[in-house]
């Protein structure tokens, strides 16, 4: 997702879903600044949403300026037959430890007991 796009997004759709854990960040000013300006642009957005959202478009934006790095390994051919080598750079890793991440995300999402509404309630002590 581009920048515009993510623009765009803000101004049409409600934010994605989000993992249990949480991340904190101390920003520098500058940083801290435009952030605060995004959400007074976009008062329907939280400075935490507006975070997460460019964060992920920062995260697409470095996997897709990796440099590809042929291997030794022949995978296919293209259009003209030509061999088309394995990505033997950053990529490939990347790609395979953050698909490796999220199952291990989604597996510990998954086994968090689900409580009723009210046993999440402050219970009071019993005297």
């Amino acid at each position: 997702m581009s920048f515009k796009e993510l623009l765009d997004s803000w101004r049409e759709r409600a934010a994605a879903p989000r993992t249990a854990a949480a991340y904190a960040v101390r920003l520098p000013l500058d940083d801290a600044a435009q952030l605060a300006a995004l959400a007074e642009l976009f008062p329907g957005r939280s400075p935490e949403q507006l975070i997460t959202e460019l964060l992920g478009a920062a995260l697409k934006e470095l996997a897709a300026a990796m440099p590809y790095v042929a291997g030794s390994r022949v995978i296919s051919t293209d259009e003209q037959g030509d061999p088309v080598y394995e990505d033997a750079g950053l990529t490939p890793r990347f790609m395979e430890l953050a698909r490796r991440q999220r199952r291990a995300l989604e597996g510990a999402a998954a086994a968090r007991p689900s409580r009723p509404a009210t046993a999440r309630a402050k219970r009071r002590p019993r005297r």
